[in-house]
């Protein structure tokens, strides 16, 4: 068990962020065990194919035999939502001695892969394994997480949402009462069960940050002692993050739009000028404009003048509507 013990201006000063590069790092554990992980399935088939060509040997001997994985790694987000770029350049700044002693401790049986031997050498070596690490790390990032991160970011950010509601409401005890099963709250000390290591950390005026995941299977503090308090824990409605779009239908379309504007919107796969546009639709110019103005406003289309004309195209949300409709 891992305990922090949390006085009246650490829970004054209880924050959250979002940090991409948790995200990237603890997703490692779904590439290697899948079954604790079954609702990223989804999402590890489609990476799986994007990953033909690209060697993680080094990245996953990152995952220690009990699943722990070097607090270097995950650094402490210095502000809410930094980028990928930024906390990498922190994880590069690592001191080697701290590199090697973080390493060390995910393999607490002491049988390191080969791969990772030069974590044992001197400081230069050490240095060049974390700047391998790293360059691994921003290759893996652009193919398997960067272009989900949108959808991620959206899920983490509800979530953080409901949890300052719990702590407005209820306070601390609510905030952590449903956050996971093997977190409990008791007398100022936040406890949590299950855990690799057995260490109590008094947080002492630093506060607690708490870090949302889309890939925490269960709660993960730092594995050291020294670090503080910090709690990686899994973010709600992660279900629904890989559950594919709903696809609409035609029917459905017009009882949004209206015949008129859907016929509108279909043809406007391509820029046209409202004379065209009337023409194709056999309707009078006066009639499509009324129309256009409508769909503009909303954001389904997206209009450019041409020199005296005006061009119309379906925006990115209006090709994502119509092309619902097509396959409904």
């Amino acid at each position: 068990m891992i305990s922090f013990v949390l006085g009246v201006d650490d829970l004054a000063d209880t924050r959250f962020a979002i940090s991409p590069i948790h995200e990237t790092v603890l997703s490692l554990r779904v590439l290697r065990e899948p079954g604790l992980h079954a609702l990223h399935l989804p999402w590890r088939r489609s990476v799986l194919g994007r990953l033909d060509a690209f060697d993680a040997e080094l990245l996953m001997s990152l995952v220690g035999p009990d699943r722990a994985i070097a607090d270097f790694l995950t650094p402490r987000p210095t502000r809410f939502a930094a980028t990928f770029e930024e906390e990498l350049a922190a994880v590069r700044r690592t001191p080697a001695d701290l590199v090697r002693r973080d390493v060390v401790a995910v393999y607490p049986r002491g049988r390191l892969p080969d791969i990772l031997r030069d974590i044992t050498a001197d400081d230069e070596s050490v240095r060049a394994l974390c700047g391998s690490i790293c360059d691994q790390l921003q290759r893996y990032w652009d193919v398997a997480i960067e272009p989900s991160w949108p959808q991620m970011q959206l899920v983490l950010e509800a979530d953080m949402t409901y949890r300052a509601r719990q702590l407005a409401v209820g306070g601390a005890r609510q905030l952590f009462a449903d956050m996971h099963p093997n977190l409990r709250w008791h007398d100022g000390v936040l406890h949590i069960d299950k855990m690799i290591g057995a260490h109590r950390v008094v947080a002492s005026g630093r506060g607690l940050l708490l870090v949302p995941s889309v890939f925490a299977h269960k709660p993960a503090p730092p594995v050291s002692s020294e670090e503080p308090p910090m709690l990686s824990y899994p973010c709600r409605a992660v279900a629904t993050l890989w559950a594919p779009a709903p696809t609409g239908n035609a029917t459905a379309l017009r009882s949004l739009l209206g015949a008129p504007r859907t016929r509108l919107l279909g043809l406007l796969g391509e820029p046209l000028p409202t004379v065209e546009i009337a023409r194709r639709l056999r309707v009078t110019p006066s009639a499509v404009s009324q129309h256009l103005q409508v769909l503009h406003a909303t954001g389904l289309v997206t209009r450019t003048r041409d020199g005296r004309q005006v061009l119309y195209r379906r925006s990115p949300l209006g090709d994502r509507l119509a092309g619902q409709s097509a396959r409904g």
